[in-house]
This record gives structure tokens, C-alpha cells and sequence, in this order.
């Protein structure tokens, strides 16, 4: 049996907590991920997404459990896992294209000068800034302009693991939509493995080839696993005219607005027996068949 590229066993994150000694934000989780998987996770606010991108990153450190990537056990910040945050997380005083070369000169140290430069360009243009464009600080670009220079830095240093933090949160629908499509076209041209936070609904399932739901905090768990069996490449003016895409985004939304809080009130056991891998597929226009394990 293949041993799954991402393996997170029994995740437990505590804090210290004045009025009850302590809160336990998520606990026990487990789930897996493969090579070259784009994974989402969503659930309400509290129930430790960004915890867990923390944990998966290095930058926090879980209370108990293990992430295992490639075999060994996750410590510390690596330089293969790169993260993309909301905020841009951009280097001011350094222009678009000395913010990427940063990032790569870090990676690969033994490269010139040269070769640098030209894979730094690679991935910007990829992201559509190019023509002067990768001269400007940061301050002399737009939101979106910002965020595009994060996700070429966040790529050119090849990471083996991609970690996004709400990444498109910040910018207008337009832009949102336009950057997704350049990162959906720069992962397709990778073997990188992607695990993603949003609360958009619709991003999740139109990036994702398996969507994480939470339950609600405190005590959160990973309620479910559904998998995005909508055939790639993938259009938006293909994939409003799909069945599937309504089953899905129905199930989803049930889930945020009465289940996630009704798995929360139940025990251990009752939680259990519940089926965690959901796949949903429209074999007749008007069944919609839920196929659980």
C-alpha cells in the first residue's frame, strides 16, 4: 500500500484559557493527503484552520499528535513548504522581482546571478507581471498586482508542499477570479501539493480535487472529506452548467449552516459511526447519489 505523501495523526491544539483553565481548539484529527493533491479546508471561524496551516508550516506547534511528510515528522519552517498568506507578507523596501529572487537565491544558493533572475521571471510572468511591472515595490502595485507577486515567490521556490491562507480573501471578485485561474494553470504545470484555507464555497470547489470540512470549535474535528469529481481542466462558463457542481455546493452549504454544529454537539462515539469520505455523483439529472465511506 502507498504510503500517502501528507499524514496528519491525532492533532490536538490546547490553549491556555482564564475562564475554563483550558480550551481545546481541535482534537484528535486525521486525515491524508496525496502528491499533487489540492486540498481545501473549510469551517466557521474557531475551529483552527489557520492552526493547522500553522502546524503544517512549522510556524506553531501542536499540543499533541504528528504531521509526517515524506516519512519523517514536521519541525520547524522548511524550505519545502512555502506559504501564501492574506496579507501579502511582501519585502516593502524590495521591488516585485527582488522579492522573488530573495525567496529563490534562499532555495537554490548555488545558482548565479543569472539563473536567478530568469527563473524569478519565469514565475512572474506567469503571473502575468512582466514588462516593467516586476520593477515596482510593492507600494506602487495593487492588491491583486501583490498578492500575484506572493503566489509567483510562493511557487519559484518549488515547494514541495504549497500552504494558502485565504489567499484570495482581500481582493474584489474580478481580481479573485483571474488570480485562481493563473494559479490553477501554474499548479497544473507542477507536481506540487497544494492544501488551501478559504470560506468561499464556490473557490473551494472549483480549485480543489477534495474539500475538508470542520466542525464547529471548540473541540473541532475534521467532520468530512468530500471529493470534487468535476472532470479538469475546468471552466467557470463550463462549470455552472454542471449538475454536479450544485450537488456539491448544496452539500457544502448544508453542512456550514446546521450540520457543522450538530457534529459538534455529538460524543466521540456518535461522531464515529458518522461517513467521513463523501462522493457525490450525478448519474441521473434529478438523483443526485451520495456515495459514503
Amino acid at each position: 500500500m502507498a504510503t500517502s505523501f501528507l499524514s496528519i495523526e491525532g492533532l490536538t491544539q490546547k490553549y491556555p484559557s482564564p475562564e475554563s483553565g483550558e480550551l481545546t481548539v481541535f482534537e484528535n484529527l486525521n486525515f491524508k493527503v496525496n502528491k499533487g493533491e489540492f486540498i481545501s479546508i473549510i469551517g466557521h471561524s474557531g475551529c483552527g484552520k489557520s492552526t493547522i496551516l500553522n502546524v503544517l508550516a512549522g510556524l506553531d506547534e501542536a499540543s499533541s499528535g504528528a504531521v509526517i511528510m515524506e516519512g519523517r515528522e514536521v519541525s520547524g519552517p522548511s524550505l519545502d513548504r512555502g506559504v501564501v498568506f492574506q496579507n501579502y507578507s511582501l519585502l516593502p523596501w524590495l521591488s516585485a522581482l527582488r522579492n522573488v529572487t530573495f525567496a529563490v537565491e534562499s532555495r537554490y544558493s548555488e545558482w548565479s546571478t543569472e539563473q536567478v533572475n530568469e527563473h524569478a521571471m519565469k514565475y512572474l510572468s506567469l503571473v502575468g507581471l512582466s514588462g516593467g511591472v516586476e520593477h515596482r515595490k510593492p507600494a506602487q502595485l495593487s492588491g491583486g498586482m501583490r498578492q500575484r507577486v506572493s503566489i509567483a515567490r510562493a511557487f519559484a521556490t518549488q515547494p514541495k508542499l504549497l500552504l494558502l491562507d485565504e489567499p484570495f480573501g482581500a481582493l474584489d471578485a474580478l481580481t479573485r477570479g483571474t488570480i485562481q485561474d493563473e494559479l490553477l494553470k501554474i499548479w497544473a504545470g507542477t507536481n506540487q501539493t497544494v492544501f488551501m484555507i478559504t470560506h468561499d464555497v464556490d473557490e473551494a470547489i472549483y480549485l480543489s480535487d477534495r474539500i475538508l470540512l470542520m466542525s464547529n470549535g471548540p473541540y473541532a474535528k475534521v467532520a468530512e472529506s468530500v471529493e470534487i469529481e468535476i472532470e479538469r481542466p475546468r471552466s467557470r462558463s463550463s462549470i455552472v452548467n454542471d449538475q454536479l457542481y450544485y450537488d456539491i455546493r448544496n452539500h457544502l452549504v448544508h453542512f456550514l449552516t446546521t450540520r457543522s454544529k450538530e457534529f459538534s454537539e455529538l460524543s466521540s462515539e456518535q461522531a464515529k459511526d458518522l461517513p467521513k469520505n463523501i462522493r457525490l455523483s450525478q448519474e441521473q439529472p434529478s438523483k443526485p447519489k451520495l456515495l459514503a465511506s
